[in-house]
């Protein structure tokens, strides 16, 4: 990926980020919809953006779903009969549909289970909305073509979430805790 002054006049408007509730149980965080856009903007402001979307207002769709809804979705898009932490469906892996300058482009969906997210809060002792956060950060990257193939690839992602996690006030979610 080519570097890009994200912060220059020049770049890429604020995004339209939609946030669906799925699941009950994200309501008992307050404005969890206004976190998840805050991150989600945090996140599309401090990577760096593939050059084909630059000027491109930018839209995306998080979705706070549960075990039941992801399980369905990795058991039919990934070949993996479980639920995950989170799930990305990327426009831009479609090379075909890259929208010309100056007009929309949906990046894609990113979709969270709570009940996964919050047994991993637990079992790795985090904060769940710490824990939350991290996985935004990570789905939006996938959704702008970041992965961890390769050690290579991997290290360049967790070297930008940690950096944008520190921005949100969060600590790097790579350091093992000792209990």
């Amino acid at each position: 990926m080519t570097s890009v002054d994200n912060k220059s006049p020049l770049s890429t408007p604020k995004p339209n980020i939609d946030v669906s509730v799925q699941e009950p149980e994200w309501e008992t965080f307050e404005n969890v919809e206004t976190l998840v856009k805050m991150v989600t903007a945090a996140t599309l402001g401090m990577a760096i953006l593939p050059p084909a979307i630059i000027g491109c207002e930018l839209e995306t769709s998080i979705v706070l779903a549960n075990d039941d809804l992801v399980h369905i979705l990795n058991r039919e898009y990934r070949e993996k009969d479980q639920p995950t932490n989170v799930l990305t469906f990327a426009t831009l892996d479609d090379k075909d549909n890259i929208t010309p300058e100056g007009e929309n482009l949906n990046l894609g969906d990113v979709i969270l289970s709570y009940q996964t997210i919050e047994r991993e809060a637990q079992e790795q002792g985090k904060f769940m909305l710490d824990h939350l956060k991290h996985l935004i950060v990570h789905g939006v990257l996938h959704l702008l073509g970041y992965d961890h193939q390769d050690d290579e690839r991997a290290n360049d992602m967790e070297t930008l979430e940690i950096r944008i996690l520190e921005s949100l006030g969060v600590q790097n979610p790579y350091i093992e805790m000792e209990f």
